[in-house]
This record gives structure tokens, sequence and C-alpha cells, in this order.
């Protein structure tokens, strides 16, 4: 290249190492990265995705181990919503998980899989399904869902970039409750309609 690639060319590159699985490109946009915002939470999240999905565990704990001796923390996440003029940060509640558990039994009924390689603990299948079923932005779409009118759009903001699996199920959700949703995560706009997203599944 003529120019110096900066951070976003190599978090980009980075990003789109995650979505065809090369865990050696990744290592050397990840390693650029480290040092160039060695701060930054986001790389080491996204290689300990990569790792994982290979099911390189070892590799997703040293990640972690490199973490806190750097002392970077990875900031949870949450999601919120506006509802009649109130924001609703999320925060779990009961009739939100059985109203969940309905929607993720009519997604599987329509060919929804569980992108389980976005757990990063080696943990059954079922756990992990489990895990990310509680990821913020389902609970806060689920919460405009049955707090508003049909038909309603519905727009979720994230502090953090979603995971494949949650962009998945948006989908399939966007489709089951024929309703518009818009997501706002650290990258980008998401918007759903009709079991498809704006990003073409390319973020």
């Amino acid at each position: 290249m003529p120019i110096k690639p900066d951070k976003f060319l190599w978090a980009s590159l980075l990003g789109g190492c995650r979505i065809h699985k090369n865990v050696e490109l990744a290592e050397k946009a990840a390693e650029a990265l480290f040092e160039i915002e060695p701060e930054n939470p986001a790389t080491y999240v996204t290689m300990a995705n990569i790792y994982a999905t290979a099911g390189k565990w070892a590799e997703v704990a040293k990640i972690r181990m490199i973490m806190d001796d750097r002392g970077v923390v990875k900031k949870p996440g949450k999601s919120w919503i506006e509802v009649k003029r109130k924001t609703h940060v999320f925060l779990k509640s009961k009739q939100i998980h059985e109203f969940l558990g309905e929607l993720s039994r009519r997604m599987k009924e329509e060919g929804f899989v569980p992108d389980t390689n976005s757990v990063l603990h080696d943990v059954e299948e079922e756990q992990k399904e489990q895990n990310l079923s509680y990821h913020s932005e389902k609970l806060a779409i689920a919460y405009g869902v049955i707090s508003t009118a049909a038909g309603t759009p519905i727009k979720v903001f994230k502090n953090l970039r979603t995971c494949v699996d949650c962009h998945t199920a948006i989908k399939f959700i966007s489709k089951i409750v024929d309703r518009k949703i818009v997501v706002r995560d650290s990258a980008r706009f998401h918007c759903f309609e009709n079991g498809s997203c704006s990003c073409r599944d390319y973020w």
C-alpha cells in the first residue's frame, strides 16, 4: 500500500477475518491493532470470538490472560429502547424472558439455528443457547414488541457490536412479529425487515 494502514483499516480486516474464519490473517491484524491501541477491548473480544469459532479454547484463555495483564476490561453489553418517551435499559424480566422463549420456539420452527460460536466459554451447547437468549438487544426488542401496538417500528440502541447470533435472530424476529426493527450498535445502523437486514449480513 502507498500509505501506512491505520486502525480503521486493520479493524475492517479483522472483522472480515471473523466472517470468513481466517485465523492466521486475523492474528496479524490483531497484532497490528494491539500495537496501535492496546487499550481497546474490541480487538481482544473479536480475536477471542475468532478463536472460539475455531475451537481454540486455549487461545481464548490466553486472550483473557493478556486482557487481565494489561488491565483491559470488556464493557458489559447493554441495550436501551424508548417507549412512550421513557428510556428502558436492559436488565432482566420474567415477562420478557417468557416472551423470548415463545419467540425462540417460533424462530426454530422457521429454521433458525443458534450460532453458539458467539459464546466464549467451553460449555455444553444447551448452556450456550441459554446464554445467547439473554443478550441485551433481544431483551430490548422483546420489551418493545410486548409494549407497543402491532406494526409499530422498534428502535434499539446497543453500546457494543451486536453478535452474529443476535443479528440472525433479529432477522427471524422481524419476520415473525411483522415489525421493522432498527438496531444501532457500536458499528452501524441495522434495519431489519421481513427477515432481512440492510447490511446484507456484512458488518
